[in-house]
């Protein structure tokens, strides 16, 4: 009987390394790292239409099938301002994100916020009206700090706080003892940005808020606002009427048709890295300037 010898197994491959053929050890290849899971957009439209009084005799349409998509961009918060004949739907467009009544909800489509529809107002949005909303019977401090105040702060960290953007909006020390009715419309107006922004919102929400100033006035919020904005880095939509301060502020300008509303353009403009003053007088600025205004004309007369 003719025995044979067990065959030996097989060599298992080292974990740790890999042979090379000629034996010698190599480095493992390193496994590819996962992507990044992608952010949730900021604010998300998704053919948004907002008809007030549906289904009766009654019913006007504001806004009709609007889409668009603002980007969560890594340290950076754009700045949407939004331009369109009067009565062409942009409050009702800011009223929809903040999800305040009788605008939110919309009739058909979507408003998503970071991600989630929006169920209602939140604390990741904060908003700054045209009129001026200070409380009268509150002096300015403890107007800039009555959001503080609803959240449970204590007096002394949103007195602190408050002092802070206080001065961080222009106002002068002495200023946080005066009542709303003490202060000029520029200093109401810096009184409800300082309220606003002390709260650290995701997402600002602007509804006309230097249509009452000045020019000169005017142009001083502007400057000041984009400073502010860049150090809180949030997400600006802004309404106005004035092409002159979208074009200025914004990163985009949103064009709206006469009513019911469309997005009819969006488009891409510098963003404010230089005072307003001296921007404006810039042959690009100009001219874009001139091309919204023809367009916005044309939509005026329903072209």
């Amino acid at each position: 009987m003719t025995s044979t010898a067990p065959r030996p197994h097989a060599a298992e491959p080292d974990a740790a390394a890999d042979m090379s053929p000629a034996g010698t050890a190599t480095n493992p290849v390193p496994t590819a790292a996962a992507p990044a899971p992608a952010l949730p957009h900021v604010v998300e439209f998704r053919n948004v239409t907002k008809t007030y009084a549906a289904g009766t005799p009654k019913a006007c349409m504001a806004i009709q099938d609007i889409s668009f998509v603002v980007e969560d961009l890594a340290d950076h918060g754009e700045f949407i301002t939004v331009l369109g004949p009067s009565g062409c739907g942009k409050s009702t467009i800011l009223r929809l994100i903040a999800g305040l009544a009788p605008q939110h909800p919309p009739t058909t489509g979507d408003v998503l916020v970071l991600g989630q529809p929006v169920a209602g107002p939140g604390a990741d949005r904060g908003m700054v009206f045209q009129d001026y909303t200070s409380f009268d019977h509150r002096t300015v401090l403890d107007n800039v700090t009555f959001g503080l105040e609803c959240r449970g702060a204590g007096r002394d960290e949103r007195y602190t706080l408050g002092r802070e953007w206080i001065r961080r909006v222009g106002l002068a020390a002495d200023d946080e003892r005066k009542y709303p009715h003490q202060l000029s419309g520029g200093m109401r107006q810096r009184v409800a940005i300082a309220r606003t922004l002390v709260l650290r919102p995701r997402i600002i929400l602007m509804d006309e808020p230097f249509g009452a100033l000045d020019p000169q006035t005017r142009m001083h919020m502007q400057d000041l606002l984009v400073t502010l904005w860049r150090d809180v880095q949030a997400t600006v939509f802004f309404v106005t009427h004035s092409i002159e301060e979208a074009v200025y502020l914004g990163d985009r300008v949103y064009v709206l048709s006469s009513a019911p509303g469309r997005l009819v353009e969006e488009r891409k403009v510098p963003p404010p890295d230089r005072p307003a003053l001296a921007m404006r007088k810039e042959r690009d600025f100009q001219e874009t300037v001139a091309y919204i205004r023809d367009l916005v004309s044309r939509l005026d007369e329903g072209a």
